[in-house]
This record gives C-alpha cells, sequence and structure tokens, in this order.
C-alpha cells in the first residue's frame, strides 16, 4: 500500500506518494482547491485508484514549536477529511522549514520563479513525506 503525503494550502495542496513499499517519496502534483467537499472528494477519490492506506498531512507548527493559527486550520481540515477516506490512516508530520527547503532545491536546479510557484506545494509534499517515510522505516 502506498503513503500519500498533502501539503495543504488555502490555495493549493501538494500530493506527494510513496512507492508501493514505502521507502521512497515522489512528487504528483499540486491540486488547485475547489473548496471543501469538492477538495475531500478529489483526495478519496486519489486514494481509492492509487492504493493509499495513509495520508500524512504536513502540520505547520511554528518554529518555536508551538502551534498557531494554521495548525488548527491544518487539524480541521484532516478531521473533515476522515468520513470521505474511510478507515485510511490519517497522520501528522512537523512541516517545519520545508517549503523554504523545497523553495531551495527549485532555485539550485534552475527552476523560474513563475514554475517554482506552481510546484513548490508538490516538493514540499516530497519532503513531508519523506521525513515521514524515514521516521517509520528507521
Amino acid at each position: 500500500m502506498r503513503k500519500l503525503a498533502l501539503d495543504v494550502g488555502d490555495v493549493r495542496i501538494g500530493f506527494a506518494t510513496s512507492d508501493i513499499m514505502g521507502i521512497i517519496a515522489s512528487g504528483y502534483e499540486t491540486y488547485t482547491r475547489k473548496g471543501g467537499e469538492k477538495d475531500y472528494e478529489y483526495i478519496a477519490e486519489f486514494c481509492k485508484n492509487n492504493q493509499v492506506d495513509t495520508i500524512v498531512v504536513g502540520l505547520p507548527v511554528n518554529m518555536d514549536g508551538t502551534e498557531g493559527d494554521r495548525v488548527v486550520i491544518t487539524r480541521q481540515f484532516a478531521e473533515e477529511l476522515k468520513p470521505y477516506v474511510g478507515d485510511r490512516k490519517i497522520v501528522f508530520q512537523d512541516e517545519r522549514l520545508t517549503t523554504v527547503q523545497a523553495e531551495r532545491m527549485l532555485i539550485q536546479g534552475g527552476v523560474r520563479r513563475e514554475k517554482r510557484k506552481k510546484v513548490i506545494d508538490k516538493v514540499a509534499a516530497t519532503i513531508i513525506l519523506q521525513s515521514y517515510l524515514d521516521k517509520i522505516n528507521y
């Protein structure tokens, strides 16, 4: 079974999936949000079509380890997603600095600013998922 990571934002959600063995994370897509139920249905359909058993949601904890408004919004998103994904496990992964790390990787890779905006959430989701996979596999 695969793992799916979500980097949840107000406008976009980055998707990354693992290989079937749950060792390597790969960016999948940057989904532009349609709002509420449509987003949850899209994620549920994705899980069904891609044999996902675990959804890893990036948790935007503050640098000092405290939980601010974004964490509350993200936890609420995950809670509202639950009825759509059945018995799939939803877990949280600290995502501090993942967007900064993703931006740095894209800049080093020579990706132009306009293109970076379109893929940064997908790259951040990949970092989130790889961190989770490393944690559970070692």
